[in-house]
C-alpha cells in the first residue's frame, strides 16, 4: 500500500480523486479497465496516479476500503448469533458477494487482500477469527488455512460473476465447500 505520510492539499485531493474516479469506473467497467482511462477520468496525469496507488491492487484494495470495513463489522455482529460453521459460511457468502460487486475484482482478490488496506486488514482479521473458533469447536479441520478460503472465495467468485443472480449459486457452492472441510471425528479427509 502507498505510504501514509501527510500529504499536501493538493495532492490529497489528487488521491480523493483518484478514488472517486477508479469507484466509478471499476463500478461501470470491471477491475480490469485501463488505469489510464482512471487517470483521465479523475483528471491526472497516469504518473500521478501511479506515485499514490503503485499497481492495480493498490488502487482496488483502497478503493474498495470503506466496503471491506463495513463487511468485517456486519460479520463480527452476525457471528456471535451463529454457531462456528454458519458463521464461517456466512462470511464465505458475504466475501464472494462483496467480491463480484467489481467485475474481474476476483481475479485478483488473494493480491488486494494482502495490500494493508484498513478494510483489508479488518476482513482478513475477521476470516482468521473465524476459521479459528471453527476449528476451536471442532466443526472445521484443523489443515484448512485463512489463504484456503481466499482461494476458495475468489473461485467462486470467478464462477458466479456472470450471474445473473448469483446468490442462491454462491450459497450452494459455499455450503458445498463447508461441507467438504467439516470436521468428521477431528481429522482431515
Amino acid at each position: 500500500m502507498a505510504d501514509e505520510t501527510p500529504l499536501r492539499v493538493d495532492a490529497r485531493l489528487n488521491k480523493e480523486r483518484i478514488l472517486a474516479a477508479a469507484e466509478e469506473v471499476f463500478l461501470e467497467r470491471g477491475a480490469g479497465v485501463s488505469l489510464d482511462d482512471v487517470a483521465k477520468r479523475a483528471g491526472v496525469g497516469i504518473g500521478t496516479l501511479y506515485r499514490r496507488f503503485p499497481t492495480r491492487e493498490d488502487l482496488l484494495a483502497a478503493t474498495y476500503s470503506a466496503r471491506f470495513l463495513a463487511f468485517a463489522e456486519a460479520s463480527r455482529a452476525r457471528a456471535s448469533k451463529l454457531d462456528p460453521l454458519d458463521a464461517l459460511r456466512a462470511y464465505l457468502e458475504g466475501l464472494v458477494q462483496h467480491t463480484n460487486v467489481y467485475r474481474g475484482l476476483a481475479a485478483s482478490l488473494g493480491m488486494v487482500m494482502r495490500i494493508g488496506t484498513p478494510g483489508c486488514l479488518a476482513t482478513t482479521a475477521e476470516g482468521v477469527r473465524l476459521l479459528n473458533s471453527a476449528q476451536k469447536a471442532g466443526a472445521v479441520r484443523s489443515d484448512i488455512s485463512f489463504d484456503d478460503l481466499v482461494c476458495v472465495a475468489t473461485a467462486i467468485s470467478l464462477a458466479t460473476e456472470q450471474d445473473n443472480l448469483p446468490e442462491a449459486h454462491i450459497a450452494h457452492l459455499v455450503s458445498v465447500f463447508t461441507s467438504g472441510v467439516a470436521s468428521r471425528g477431528g481429522s482431515p479427509q
